[in-house]
């Protein structure tokens, strides 16, 4: 066999693996369930609430939010008009925003009514934290104070449904979880948004399998920042976020500091969550994944390596291999190439029926992870430039002085 076509049967090799031993990422299906089982057990109605005479814990919802006056309409009103029969408040905290967010929230709040709001700021961060896990510290110790059983921790432009702290706190109480975390439906809209979304979740549930956070004996830990219920004992006994409050992939982060708390974590794909963040072009999208791509390989440029020549091997080798082998009437390389592409595309079409996305688009996915390759490359080429971390008017400087305490926030563009 020639060169081409060993490196093709290597890449059919590691999707066989993928497809059937990586937890079977690839599939949807874990998502909240509509009523739970040990609910209806007890009497409970089909809405996932307790039975008869129980009562439903206190609840406090905590958002950090910088410049979002762009979003707010479209999110913060929902998350006001939660219908949720125990006791829940909102607590909205404004982390520096030119653009007037705290005042825009306040006033969505006279004139939605709903949950009560309290409108708060934190300061600027303190050394050694981002700016949005200094706003939550904020936000949190100020619901603590409350004395709620659970903290919705949920991002200024995710937009909920009226059941969806209800199902939220119903899944974690029946499922004894003390995190219960869902990925947000994600905006697909614009052509580019329809490209790399729904490969972005997809490679996000490669490298993080939702089946093997779930077991019961898990195998992965993870969780999705957007939308975080947690249990406030939990967070206290894990030190959160003090613990986590220099990463950039915070949601990780808190799910790792749970997990070693002895918390129990639950991950899935949102069907009452969604994300009303526009990415209209393609630049937006990639300051988004460049923003925290180097960050995820730990700085390490030996890590960055290796991803490059994965994705090269396991996205880019099977079409090159395919169209090459045909037209060079290299057989074995055009069939490895050729299968090794279909495993591909036909376990990414599942995440793009999520997405109500055409099937017929799965096979674009390795131009979609040459554009991921190339973020990458590009989040580690910001990061030795000093810009790596840039974010609404901030530049949060990473690696080892980040993991020692050393880390400093700073003002960019």
């Amino acid at each position: 066999m020639s060169t081409l076509a060993w490196f093709a049967a290597a890449s059919l090799a590691v999707w066989v693996w993928l497809l059937l031993g990586q937890g079977f990422f690839w599939r949807t299906d874990q998502r909240l369930p509509d009523a739970s089982p040990r609910t209806r057990a007890r009497g409970g109605g089909d809405d996932g609430g307790p039975a008869r005479g129980e009562t439903w814990p206190a609840v406090v919802v905590v958002v950090p939010a910088r410049d979002e006056a762009g979003v707010l309409p479209l999110s913060l009103p929902s998350l006001l008009a939660q219908e949720y029969p125990g006791r829940a408040e909102v607590i909205f905290v404004d982390d520096g925003s030119t653009d007037g967010t705290g005042r825009l929230a306040a006033g969505l709040a006279a004139a939605h009514g709903g949950l009560p709001l309290t409108v708060t700021s934190p300061g600027e961060p303190a050394p050694g934290w981002t700016g949005k896990l200094w706003a939550l510290r904020h936000g949190m110790a100020l619901a603590r104070a409350r004395g709620p059983e659970f903290l919705l921790l949920t991002d200024a432009d995710i937009a909920h449904r009226p059941d969806s702290l209800r199902l939220l706190v119903a899944a974690a109480r029946d499922d004894d979880r003390d995190l219960v975390s869902q990925m947000a439906r994600l905006r697909v809209a614009s052509s580019w948004e329809r490209l790399v979304v729904p490969a972005f979740v997809y490679f996000f549930a490669q490298l993080y399998p939702f089946r093997r956070v779930n077991a019961r004996r898990p195998r992965a830990t993870a969780a999705a920042g957007g939308c975080v219920l947690l249990r406030t004992e939990t967070a206290v006994a894990a030190g959160v976020p003090d613990a986590i409050r220099a990463a950039l992939i915070d949601d990780v982060s808190l799910a790792r500091a749970v997990r070693a708390a002895g918390g129990r974590i639950w991950l899935g794909l949102a069907e009452r969550v969604d994300s009303v963040r526009p990415y209209p072009d393609l630049g937006e999208l990639w300051r988004m994944v460049a923003r925290s791509a180097y960050a995820q390989l730990r700085y390490d440029p030996l890590l960055l390596l290796g991803t490059v020549a994965g994705l090269v091997l396991v996205y880019l080798v099977p079409p090159v291999a395919c169209v090459a082998g045909l037209a060079s009437g290299d057989a074995a390389a055009a069939w490895a190439g050729g299968l090794a592409w279909a495993v591909m595309a036909g376990t990414y079409v599942p995440m793009l029926r999520y997405y109500r996305q055409s099937w017929w688009t799965a096979p674009l996915l390795p131009f979609t992870a040459l554009l991921y390759l190339l973020m990458t490359v590009d989040s580690a080429v910001r990061h030795h430039r000093g810009r790596g971390g840039a974010w609404k008017g901030r530049i949060h400087t990473g690696g080892r002085a980040a993991e020692n305490g050393e880390f400093t926030p700073r003002h960019g563009e």
